[in-house]
């Protein structure tokens, strides 16, 4: 923020950070009294700003009816908040423009409002709820050139029956070059492998866990046919200290790299 008082010429500003805060988020009256106050000339405002709030006291959270109101008498933007508290102790706060300036959407919830992300290319997803098949497919549109998706959600997914399955359309993620699935329960790891509802690119990088990939192959011996495998040109496996021959069958057609941590930024 010293940085910004000091460009007092500066007519058009994007700005885009990711805040850890102690008992509020960076809301509009901050912004106003911090930033724009400085800025006589400033005409043209976009943002996107994500704040992560650290709490043990649940009363004391932030409404987002408060964060927005705080906005009410800014610039001609339309300007969406979202705000998501989860049990491990910390909200997390996401205000921006729309439309979206930025190239990435981070930590993105059950409670995405949607909308059209045309310059979005990078996204991951995170929350204490489990994804169902109606998310994906709001992400699919709401991010039509995403190129890297990383999923982080432990809880596994509701069982959708047989039946289901012929009314539900296929979900394509044309433009994915890298698929990061190593903080996942197996069910969006086998999701992404085996099941039909969801159409990946050829040529992909795909990130996962050695025991996830041991446990949804059936220790890489589930029969595979028509499904999203083949479309795999690099595997890069967490916890795998040594690449043995039934790795190698299974994925045959695929460069397969062990890793030893998280790496697929």
């Amino acid at each position: 923020m010293p940085l910004l008082r000091r460009m007092i010429n500066l007519e058009e500003l994007h700005l885009n950070i990711i805040v850890k805060c102690n008992d509020k988020c960076f809301d509009g009256d901050i912004l106003k009294e911090n930033i724009i106050i400085y800025m006589p000339r400033l005409h043209k405002f976009t943002f996107s700003i994500c704040s992560i709030i650290n709490h043990n006291d649940e009363t004391n959270l932030p409404l987002k009816e408060y964060i927005q109101e705080t906005f009410k008498d800014f610039f001609n933007n339309q300007i969406i908040s979202c705000i998501d508290h989860f049990q491990e102790g910390f909200s997390q706060c996401h205000i921006y423009t729309y439309p979206y300036k930025s190239y990435f959407y981070s930590n993105i919830t059950n409670d995405f409002q949607g909308g059209l992300f045309l310059s979005v290319t990078k996204v991951s997803l995170f929350d204490e709820r489990p994804f169902e098949y109606e998310f994906f497919l709001q992400i699919q549109k709401s991010f039509p050139f995403m190129k890297k998706l990383k999923i982080n959600n432990r809880k596994p997914q509701e069982v959708i029956s047989n039946n289901d399955n012929h009314i539900l359309s296929i979900i394509e993620y044309s433009n994915l070059t890298q698929l990061d699935l190593f903080k996942t329960h197996d069910d969006y790891l086998e999701l992404f492998l085996f099941d039909t509802k969801i159409s990946l690119p050829n040529d992909l990088h795909l990130y996962v866990d050695y025991q996830s990939l041991k446990r949804v192959t059936y220790y890489f011996t589930r029969c595979i046919t028509r499904y999203n495998y083949p479309k795999i040109a690099f595997l890069y496996i967490h916890s795998l200290d040594s690449i043995d021959e039934h790795i190698k069958n299974y994925f045959a057609r695929t460069f397969i790299c062990p890793i030893s941590f998280a790496s697929s930024e």
